[in-house]
């Protein structure tokens, strides 16, 4: 009979786990929402995204046959409502376009170090000892380079190339997910369902991918979600330095850089060069910081009901 029961009761709580995960996911869902920081984020990464995806699926870029010299540095107008470069080619298209490269590199920059540096935290936290000292020494070191630094060292070894740039902000960005999936790894393993589940005859692995690792993705998201800001920053500015795209693939940094010299008197000056790409890079980091904010206010355990 009890056992009747306990299979019983086992079979109620697996039933009721996915409803109350969906209710918790519509929790956090509404307090987004309802939080003005994350709405404007949301609505921000949302435009980004369309802004990346769809034009290059409605009209594929060709940059090798994207100029006219008679456009030389026209200004803002109707045609061009951002006006043109020293090409002839249009502001507008090479920002809307570059969005794609921008947040190709930002988001598998981050997918890349995110799932690397979460790997690295719960094997550090979970096992501790010798395992834990070599993992957090080897993050310490990485981070003791400035993060700049780094990535223009790493991209300087390996070539200039969208490919070098993602592998450099990946490596650059393993230390910090690492860090605190760990320390959440630390107090979680101290919890009384870990040493139940080490009781039944659990094996280390699934304890970790069943109790441990699901217990992290609440600050895992929001780590990613601003850290796709912070790469397409890292991105920007080695495209700046030169160290991004291969010309004439249109990337943000690249056109910040190229439109420089032409803020200087007796040059032609053409501040929109600088200011529109500029103001790309800004609204996109904005909205990935806002969205991150707002998902950090969602997902606070403190605030579930």
């Amino acid at each position: 009979m009890g056992a009747v029961t306990g299979s019983v009761t086992a079979n109620a709580l697996h039933e009721l786990a996915p409803r109350r995960s969906r209710g918790l996911l519509r929790d956090a869902w509404r307090r987004l929402l309802s939080s003005t920081t994350g709405r404007i984020g949301l609505a921000l990464v949302i435009f980004i995204v369309a802004v990346a995806v769809i034009p290059p699926l409605v009209a594929p870029y060709d940059p090798y046959t994207d100029s006219n010299l008679a456009e030389y540095l026209k200004p803002p107008s109707w045609e061009n409502p951002f006006g043109t470069d020293r090409l002839g080619r249009s502001v507008l298209r090479r920002i809307v376009y570059g969005a794609n490269v921008s947040l190709r590199v930002g988001v598998l920059a981050v997918l890349i170090s995110t799932t690397v540096g979460t790997a690295l935290g719960l094997v550090a936290g979970y096992f501790g000892g010798l395992v834990d000292t070599v993992i957090m020494r080897l993050m310490d070191i990485l981070l003791a380079f400035p993060a700049m630094l780094l990535a223009i060292a790493i991209v300087a070894v390996r070539g200039i190339g969208l490919t070098n740039t993602m592998l450099a902000i990946s490596i650059v960005g393993v230390a910090g997910p690492s860090r605190v999936v760990r320390s959440m790894v630390l107090s979680i393993r101290e919890r009384d369902y870990i040493d139940a589940a080490r009781m039944v005859g659990a094996r280390n692995l699934r304890i970790i991918l069943r109790h441990v690792f699901p217990n992290t993705l609440s600050p895992i998201i929001v780590q990613m979600t601003m850290g796709i800001g912070s790469a397409i920053l890292m991105s920007a500015a080695l495209g700046f330095l030169g160290l991004g795209a291969v010309p004439p693939q249109p990337e943000w940094g690249a056109m910040v850089s190229d439109g420089i010299p032409f803020l200087r008197p007796g040059t032609g000056q053409a501040p929109w060069l600088v200011f529109f790409p500029g103001m790309a890079i800004m609204i996109s980091v904005l909205g990935f910081n806002l969205l991150g904010d707002g998902l950090r206010d969602a997902l606070d355990p403190q605030m579930t009901v």
